[in-house]
């Protein structure tokens, strides 16, 4: 019997000549009818990569493929014909994307995303379209959905978009599931609603699933296999119990080596106060009517009192739409709120940019969405550098030295983060999810706020 996916010694690389990038060497797996099989690996490894060579949604011709097979229930994948892919995806192979917002058409209602994946392949009226679309986004957990079909992609939080992108996926109850980072955006109660949501769908249409993750918390409760990838190979293979019992290959070693385990010890309950926040709000108008008369309002933040302490970090938890996010922005005058912030004891309410400038530089902030914040006309040396020439840091107007220890300063954060010198001059849309956010991280870190 053949395997519902079968991949075979697949290269793929981008460009050519001396800038040819290899992202995928000589890796092969097979995924069985009803199995989970999870690739795991640091961000960068190629795993997504892996994901959209199956798809055939990589920028051809300048991504290639130098050797390999991809077969899905005995039917080669690359080089297959537009018509051919076409009734594949969305249909018999679904996938779910790492970023949503990215994914999602920012012009379009939800309902009219999700109902289009069932038009392309399904002959249903107006009302059983409208119909599976309610039904769908039940199942993963989209609260309001009744109220909701008509909403924009940009007015649900991370994780609602997510869960939108989950509806889409599993409308034509697919033969196999690609989930690459499928609960990243999510908060724990939601997430632990989609794997089991996932699961329960995988008995019922006996559907296999390709899982892509960090996570190996996932990974031990989810799958029945797992291939190990890092630098665009596969190093190991085998059944998820066999790989965590006992694992051969160093690379997997130390990725489980890596795994947080346990608390660091506590910094001093006595630290000095560097940021208080005292009965915080954020509300948005809602405007009905001709002439847009505000009716009432949402309260994203209602009356929220905090404070942190130096060394110390404060979780702020809750579900996705819950108002984290938002919080995280009023505190840093990125939002418009009423109550006190105050900032090593200095009020920032009334403060104006200019009274603010100094002290941007000792907050930052990392975004959820790394592709969304990172401009893609600039490279990752201008994206990281562009603070220390906002606040003159390694000389100003680029002369001389000052360029130089710029320079210095951004691979020196880049290195902290992960990531090499030789990446300087490239773009974000050539790094994975994860490298991106640690080119945030970086960012964010360079100009070491407190």
């Amino acid at each position: 019997m053949k395997p519902l996916l079968k991949i075979s010694g697949l290269h793929t690389s981008f460009g050519g000549g001396q800038d040819e990038v290899k992202a995928v060497r000589d890796i092969s797996l097979t995924i069985e009818k009803g199995e989970t099989h999870a690739l795991v690996g640091e961000s960068g490894s190629g795993k997504s990569v892996t994901a959209l060579s199956v798809m055939q949604l990589l920028p051809y011709p300048r991504a290639h493929h130098s050797g390999g097979s991809i077969t899905f229930q005995g039917q080669e994948l690359i080089g297959a014909e537009t018509d051919t892919m076409r009734e594949i995806r969305g249909n018999r192979i679904a996938m779910i994307f790492q970023e949503p917002l990215t994914s999602l058409n920012p012009l379009h209602s939800i309902k009219k995303q999700i109902a289009e994946v069932l038009h392309l392949h399904k002959a249903l009226s107006p009302d059983e379209a409208h119909a599976r679309v309610l039904e769908l986004l039940d199942l993963v957990g989209l609260s309001e959905a009744k109220t909701r079909l008509g909403a924009l992609p940009h007015e649900f939080s991370g994780g609602q978009q997510q869960r939108v992108m989950i509806a889409m996926s599993l409308a034509n109850d697919p033969d196999i599931l690609i989930a690459d980072e499928p609960t990243t955006a999510l908060d724990v109660t939601i997430q632990a609603q989609v794997l089991k949501l996932l699961q329960d769908l995988q008995e019922k249409l006996d559907m296999a699933m390709l899982l892509i993750t960090h996570d190996l918390g996932i990974v031990r409760h989810m799958a029945d296999t797992v291939s190990v990838m890092t630098d665009g190979e596969i190093v190991e293979q085998g059944t998820a119990e066999q790989v965590f019992a006992n694992p051969s290959h160093e690379y997997t070693k130390h990725l489980l080596a890596a795994e947080p385990k346990g608390r660091p010890d506590a910094p001093p309950a006595d630290a000095p106060e560097v940021m208080n926040a005292g009965d915080i709000k954020v509300w948005f108008p809602i405007k009905k009517g001709i002439i847009r008369r505000t009716v009432d309002h949402v309260k994203a933040v209602d009356g929220i009192t905090l404070s942190v302490r130096q060394g110390h970090t404060l979780g702020v938890v809750g579900e996705s739409g819950s108002g984290k996010s938002t919080l995280g922005r009023a505190l840093l005058k990125l939002e418009k709120s009423r109550g006190e912030i105050t900032f090593e004891g200095r009020s920032l309410q009334a403060m104006n940019a200019k009274d603010l400038k100094p002290y941007r530089r000792e907050m930052q902030i990392v975004f959820q969405d790394p592709f969304g914040s990172l401009s893609p006309r600039l490279s990752i040396r201008q994206i990281v550098e562009e603070g220390l020439l906002v606040h003159g840091v390694g000389g100003e107007n680029g002369g001389g030295n000052g360029a130089d220890q710029r320079r210095d300063l951004v691979v020196q954060a880049l290195e902290e983060v992960g990531l090499e010198a030789t990446m300087l001059n490239r773009y974000p849309h050539e790094f994975s999810g994860g490298q991106r956010q640690r080119i945030a991280i970086a960012r964010a870190l360079i100009l070491k706020p407190k």
